[in-house]
């Protein structure tokens, strides 16, 4: 009969899942790429969003790192006079102190320039003879090389070049009056700005986004603070050196220093070689050797004291990802992204970790450095863990 032909349909258990043919790890691994896709997505979208708006958000950044620099001086002087004086009397001071530093390197360019002619041709005939005797280049070799870099400017269409300097000078002049506005109202009204961000977002989620604000501004402050006496000792220790050996621009080598420091590791690269290649040419190779000593000196006095002793432990970041933040902001902004990259990733890091402990502390899971090794090993704690202690109150055991 065909009810004796028909077979019994099966329903499914309820609560198992029915079976796949695809195996659990391709399973989780296509759903990890189509969430990392979605977040490379919005990296994306995000990073064009502020190129697009880069000369408004870079001079933001500026104010804002300035603001972090300059809050304890307000601080004091908030203490002395009304908020809104205090944050005018400290952007016009810091105006006032950038433009005197400007002034003082500009007015010894102006009047050692005849000197350093003199010097320069010096000492490029002695590089010249120096290339000739132990290298083994001749003069029309050397006069095939001006040549060609003669030849190579001529093709570099640097009428459009200067142009386009041109435009970039006028839009840095608007972006100097931009972070001096922003940074006047980020001192004056910081606090009531941030507290108008923090209602942008929903109830639940505002304890911690205010939270993770005080801790990215704490070490957005720590790190400004300790990478300007970074940049000042060694601005100091290389201008010593330059002065001692009767380098010329000595002033404006220090400057240089001062300014490339707040690039880690490159920064410091970039200043450090200006200032043996002015040596070079001026004074000759004894003084530039002298100058790279110098120069080495100062920078090795800086990694293992300055920046162990000044940073400290929570904002140590490895040098490889220093590298890889500074080559991505320079992709991103150029030479700004390379001076924010660094901060950048401090803030985010400290957020992170906030972020992990606060998770941690609300589910009740403590780290365990020892995890995964065998019971009795020495330096083992015997303490149960989070885990541990919840399954032996549910009178189960532990996973």
């Amino acid at each position: 009969t065909l009810a004796g032909m028909t077979q019994p349909v099966t329903s499914p258990t309820p609560g198992r899942r029915p079976d796949s043919f695809v195996p659990p790890l391709v399973r989780a691994a296509s759903e990890w790429t189509w969430r990392l896709l979605i977040l490379g997505a919005g990296l994306i979208a995000l990073f064009f969003v502020v190129s697009y708006f880069s000369q408004i958000v870079v001079p933001l950044a500026i104010g804002l790192l300035l603001c972090a620099l300059l809050s304890a001086v307000h601080q004091r002087l908030s203490r002395i006079v009304p908020r809104a004086a205090a944050a005018a009397i400290t952007v016009v001071g810091t105006l006032l102190v950038i433009l005197g530093l400007l002034t003082l390197v500009g007015s010894q360019i102006s009047g050692g320039m005849s000197d350093m002619a003199n010097q320069v041709s010096e000492g490029i005939q002695q590089i010249r003879t120096y290339i000739r005797t132990n290298l083994g280049i001749s003069d029309d070799q050397l006069g095939e090389y001006v040549d060609q870099a003669r030849q190579w400017l001529a093709n570099a269409n640097l009428g459009s070049r200067l142009s386009s300097a041109g435009v970039t000078a006028g839009h840095f002049v608007a972006g100097i009056f931009i972070a001096l506005f922003s940074l006047f109202f980020f001192l004056f009204d910081g606090p009531r700005i941030w507290a108008y961000l923090v209602r942008l977002f929903p109830r639940s989620a505002r304890p911690y986004v205010d939270s993770s604000g005080a801790v990215a501004w704490q070490q957005l402050t720590h790190y400004v603070r300790a990478t300007i006496l970074v940049a000042a000792v060694d601005a100091i220790g290389i201008t010593a050196g330059a002065l001692i050996l009767r380098v010329p621009f000595a002033i404006a080598i220090g400057v240089l220093v001062f300014l490339l420091s707040f690039i880690p590791i490159v920064g410091a690269l970039l200043s450090g070689a200006v200032a043996v290649l002015i040596a070079l040419v001026a004074q000759g190779p004894v003084t530039a050797l002298i100058m790279l000593a110098v120069v080495i000196a100062v920078q090795q006095l800086e990694s293992h004291v300055l920046q162990p002793f000044i940073l400290g432990r929570s904002v140590r970041i490895h040098p490889v990802a220093v590298i890889a933040a500074i080559a991505c902001g320079a992709i991103v902004a150029g030479i700004v992204g390379t001076l924010v990259a660094v901060p950048i990733l401090a803030v985010v890091k400290a957020v992170a970790n906030h972020l992990f402990d606060e998770y941690n502390r609300r589910e009740g899971i403590t780290d365990e450095p020892d995890a995964g090794l065998p019971p009795g090993t020495p330096g083992v704690s015997d303490a149960p863990t989070a885990q541990n202690r919840t399954a032996a109150e549910a009178g189960g055991s532990p996973t």
